[in-house]
């Protein structure tokens, strides 16, 4: 009976640490990441992955929102598209974005669907990045809060879980 106790002292502790410093599970609650993401699905994310290597541009992130933007829902955290990384700069015109001057290939957004409202030329201030979701018309995104802090991102969503006929990687 102990080594059961104990066992199962362990199997929890081991999950505690896994999801507080590896990977952990988050819960996609709005239709700003589709097609790639929808309502419900699951991913995991890698909150290891900038302690081996920088932001990269197209890497789907996890975010923290600052405390004075969590809204009614209480939704702290957001997931979007790393488009523009520190130091580029960005904009769009007749909904195609451009980064440090040249056309943003964009594959992951439906039929090479526009980029929404037009954003303004700007320099990605050191330390952060430029976001956006990949459904453009339904996205509070950089657009909207401006860049966000690397500082802020939790990690990159690396495997979609859930449902289970959507398992894959991002």
């Amino acid at each position: 009976m102990v080594e059961w106790v104990l066992l199962a002292v362990i199997a929890v502790l081991l999950a505690f640490l896994v999801q507080r410093f590896l990977f952990q599970a988050f819960y996609i609650p709005s239709r700003s990441m589709e097609p790639t993401l929808a309502v419900g699905d699951r991913v995991l994310v890698n909150k290891l992955s900038y302690d081996v290597h920088e932001v990269n541009r197209g890497d789907v992130v996890v975010f923290h929102l600052p405390p004075e933007e969590v809204g009614p829902d209480g939704i702290k955290d957001l997931i979007k598209r790393v488009i523009a990384l520190p130091g580029e700069v960005i904009e769009s015109r007749d909904g195609v974005v451009y980064v440090d001057d040249r056309r943003l290939i964009e594959p992951y957004l439906p039929d090479g669907g526009p980029t929404g409202p037009e954003i303004e030329r700007q320099t990605v201030p050191d330390g952060h990045v430029f976001v956006m979701g990949d459904n453009r018309d339904n996205s509070a995104d950089s657009r909207v809060r401006g860049p966000v802090a690397i500082d802020d991102i939790v990690g990159r969503a690396f495997l979609s879980v859930w449902p289970p006929n959507e398992i894959g990687s991002l």
